[in-house]
């Protein structure tokens, strides 16, 4: 397939500014379970030659079909579309050649499809125990290997096993219904199981609808609120991720993902407390959003989106970093080899600080506990924001008294980031995909952070 693929680009080359042929496999197990019953199985091998071609415009094109004439057919096709104006301009990178992969303890091609399942009757059979009475389960992996080179001197090799865990549970008693979700990703093999401790994470979550089923609302009003992980992951990525990403603020994602409240020259501008830095960063060993160099062939790295409450930093791919006139930052990912890569998050977080849990209570006197969320939404300019809690307990002096149910907080970006005051040292991270483009591509995330604490935010 390599002799192809350079066949390919040595073709386009010689017809356009700028020509990058990939060749991408992807091969994917799927278990998913419904209340003990196996729903859905599948086993998919997929592949093909990702086409990018620079001319007066950026034109990309995909096939799956090695043969010759249909690959040069194909290559055509886009140098024609090329030829149409539009955007027209890289960034300039260095091209690398390199080769990298993510090693395996325990490798996905030596698990058999009666270990996933055994994995999750153990856990169905857990939840039956503790009166779960909606249990969905899925067990998923993926090994995607590429070999990526372009006009100007760039060879990739690469192969990324990927792992993940899905659970959505509800728990009813006397006509109250709670949901939940328990999402995890992880960047390798099998050892992962072992890592998440599924038994103890799941009982856990069981135990919170409980609780959750049976609590009263708190009555409405300002309280002072300490947010755990899992509230810190989903602000990070929709609030600070999303408003970051470039195409978003060019407005090439205008009519498709949104726009954002962040304009070009805002560099600079405050977006929260001085205590505020938000991540994202693709160099994280064995996260979901793991990679060591993007779509692009730009090595990847950590970059500061927020910094001191300041905007810091967009989220790049070349073509976007070369209408700002800078270098890029290495976000150019892609669900699958026949989507466009974009401008896309990996691991978002917000960055962990000097606080312990025990610190960030103790100093609330009225206030709210909330762990994890139900529900959120935020509107397409990342601006106006509600995340309703699941797990969530009352703080009086100090100290966490009763469940409380579904407390939820309407607020804005800046609002949220500029009443923090306190971080957590801890840092934890929960796993998603994340939708972009047209046609829709989800792409795997890690989010996360550590506890935070915010003062005087209106609860009801």
């Amino acid at each position: 397939m390599e002799e192809l693929v350079d066949k390919a680009l040595d073709y386009a080359s010689k017809r356009s500014k700028f020509a990058e042929v990939r060749f991408a496999s992807s091969t994917r197990n799927v278990v998913l379970t419904k209340n003990g019953t196996i729903s859905a199985t599948g086993y998919s091998v997929d592949s093909g030659l990702a086409i990018r071609v620079l001319d007066n415009s950026v034109a990309f094109s995909s096939i799956n079909i090695p043969e010759w004439n249909r690959v040069r057919d194909e290559i055509d096709r886009a140098l024609m579309m090329a030829k149409k104006h539009g955007r027209n301009r890289f960034s300039n990178e260095n091209p690398v050649k390199d080769s990298w992969q993510v090693d395996q303890i325990k490798r996905i091609e030596d698990v058999s499809f009666e270990e996933r399942v055994s994995q999750l009757k153990g856990i169905d059979n857990l939840l039956i125990d503790e009166k779960i009475s909606m249990r969905i389960l899925a067990l998923n992996d993926n090994v995607e290997e590429e070999y990526n080179v372009n006009s100007e001197g760039l060879s990739l090799r690469s192969k990324l096993p990927k792992i993940s865990f899905f659970a959505m549970i509800g728990f009813m008693e006397n006509g109250n219904f709670e949901q939940g979700t328990v999402e995890l990703g992880y960047s390798g093999g099998y050892e992962a199981l072992g890592e998440w401790k599924l038994d103890k994470r799941v009982k856990h979550e069981s135990d919170v609808l409980k609780s959750a089923a049976r609590a009263k609302k708190l009555k409405d009003g300002v309280y002072d609120l300490v947010a755990g992980p899992e509230i810190s992951g989903i602000v990070a990525h929709e609030s600070c991720g999303h408003p970051t990403e470039s195409d978003r603020i060019l407005g090439r994602e205008m009519a498709q993902a949104g726009e954002s409240f962040i304009k070009k020259n805002d560099k600079g501008k405050r977006v929260g407390s001085d205590v505020v830095n938000l991540v994202d960063d693709p160099t994280l060993e064995h996260s979901f959003g793991f990679y060591r160099y993007d779509r692009d062939g730009v090595k990847s790295r950590k970059r500061y989106l927020y910094k001191n409450g300041l905007i810091n930093e967009f989220l790049s791919n070349r073509e976007s970093a070369g209408r700002l006139d800078v270098k890029s930052n290495g976000a150019s990912r892609s669900s699958e080899w026949d989507k466009e890569p974009l401008v896309r998050m990996s691991t978002t977080y917000i960055e962990p600080n000097d606080h312990t849990y025990e610190e960030l209570i103790e100093d609330v006197k009225d206030g709210i506990y909330m762990k994890s969320f139900t529900e959120w939404n935020i509107d397409d300019i990342r601006f106006n924001e509600k995340y309703v809690g699941r797990e969530a307990y009352h703080i009086q002096n100090g100290e966490l008294k009763e469940t409380i149910k579904r407390p939820v907080i309407e607020t804005t970006t800046i609002n949220f980031y500029s009443s923090i005051d306190a971080i957590g040292k801890d840092l934890e991270f929960s796993a998603g995909s994340c939708g972009k483009g047209d046609p829709m591509q989800g792409v795997d995330v890690w989010m996360g952070g550590p506890h935070i604490r915010l003062r005087n935010l209106n609860v009801r």
